[in-house]
């Protein structure tokens, strides 16, 4: 990592502050990073508490491991929430990111974190689940599918064990947040359905949660949100192929929501067509965008 930047705090909860007329909430800070000599881009994406596709839909051009030393990037840290209900936890799939709020004296803030998910061929599941049995340093009993390249029934809690130090089980399912034992995986299709952690989150996040806490994994590669007065859209990779036409699918939120006639479609089509990942300015410039014009 570059010296001259010092490591972020563990992640922060942001307030939740939504004004009359808007819709969605906003949350999050960008950061800047010099490329150093002995940084690759999993390096950066786990000290800023990134998942790898994070980094690498914004930087497609680079080597991971030989990103160019000097160079300035811009380090992702602003998000839009998924559209739900602001309480429990939310997993976004397509996001491969977790959105824990915390409702305190009237006020709601949010922690987020990023998370590795099933692969294609097991894909995390969508639904809401409620969190059931919690450990620390958890045994693995191996799915009889994984039980010949394992060549064991179980797997002792241990540094090597791929659920990490701890275990976040889903009631009344096989599934679970759990740690792992490579951390580089975090932001990736990798897991048999389960969502996964860098170790150092799952341990700051596994005592603010309790059993009974309300789970709902969404499907969300298009979010939209209208603050302050402008057309904020973040638009993810459909990973599982579950939407049709995301320009259609992102076109059709936005009218639902009443702002379509606000909307600069060359600079949706472009965010569309980009995936970025980051909440991305789309109101159309000529227009007053404001909730009397709603």
């Amino acid at each position: 990592m570059s010296d001259e930047d010092p490591a972020p705090p563990p992640a922060r909860p942001w307030p939740l502050l939504r004004k009359p007329g808007e819709v969605g909430a906003h949350i999050g800070e960008n950061r800047q990073h010099t490329i150093g000599r002995q940084d690759t881009l999993l390096d950066i994406a786990r000290r800023y508490d990134l998942g790898f596709n994070e980094i690498m839909a914004l930087y497609p051009q680079y080597d991971p491991w030989l990103p160019p030393v000097g160079d300035i990037i811009d380090i992702p840290g602003e998000w839009l929430l998924p559209k739900g209900p602001y309480e429990g936890l939310v997993i976004n799939i397509p996001e491969m990111r977790l959105f824990a709020y915390l409702r305190e004296k009237g006020k709601i803030s949010v922690r987020t974190y990023p998370v590795g998910i099933g692969d294609t061929d097991y894909p995390t599941p969508t639904g809401t689940f409620r969190i059931g049995v919690k450990r620390r340093h958890p045994t693995w009993y191996i799915p009889p599918s994984l039980q010949a390249k394992y060549q064991r029934t179980t797997f002792p809690p241990g540094e090597d064990n791929p659920l990490g130090d701890y275990w976040i089980g889903l009631e009344n399912t096989l599934y679970g947040i759990h740690g792992t034992d490579i951390p580089w995986s975090v932001g990736r299709l990798v897991t048999r359905g389960c969502i996964r952690m860098y170790p150092e989150d799952i341990a700051e996040f596994f005592p603010t949660v309790s059993s009974g806490t309300r789970v709902q994994l969404v499907y969300q590669p298009v979010k939209v949100a209208f603050v302050s007065g402008r057309i904020l859209v973040e638009v993810h990779r459909d990973i599982y192929s579950q939407v049709d036409n995301l320009a259609v699918h992102g076109l059709d939120l936005l009218g639902r929501l009443g702002l379509a006639h606000l909307l600069d479609t060359m600079k949706f089509v472009h965010a569309i067509v980009r995936q970025s990942g980051v909440p991305t300015d789309v109101t159309l410039e000529s227009e007053t965008a404001n909730t009397e014009e709603r």
